[in-house]
């Protein structure tokens, strides 16, 4: 591997030493290389016209019609939807998993649509180019 030298603010060195800590990172070396890959595969997203996505949605149990709204928006979105999986978490709430495979603009209009569905509580979303 080649050494390289990089200069860091004080605070910024120690957010890093947490953050090394806080992830179980062997050294600093290693938890910047995992941050420029994530910066890479950042950058090979913004070019891609397709993805796979996994979009994990959490909603408090038994709220009006999100269960419904959900299985609506999966229809009709079924050109990209390839899986879904609906859990309960414990007794309060309920988690969705749909992975989508497709193009990169649709996919984001779905994830756009189920956004704004009331009631939700989280919609997270991980996008791999391929």
């Amino acid at each position: 591997m080649t050494v390289i030298s990089i200069t860091l603010p004080y605070e910024l060195l120690n957010k890093l030493d947490e953050l090394v800590k806080d992830r179980g990172y062997y050294s600093r070396s290693e938890a910047i290389r995992d941050a420029i890959r994530g910066m890479i595969e950042e950058s090979r997203l913004i070019r891609a016209e397709k993805v796979a996505t996994t979009i994990m949605v959490t909603y408090i149990r038994g709220r009006d019609g999100v269960d419904r709204r959900l299985s609506e928006l999966k229809h009709e979105f079924n050109d990209v939807v390839v899986e879904s999986i609906h859990r309960h978490l414990g007794k309060k709430y309920c988690i969705d998993i749909m992975i989508a495979e497709g193009p990169i603009d649709r996919i984001r209009v779905l994830i756009g649509r189920i956004r704004g569905i009331h009631n939700i509580e989280q919609v997270k979303a991980l996008f791999i180019p391929l």
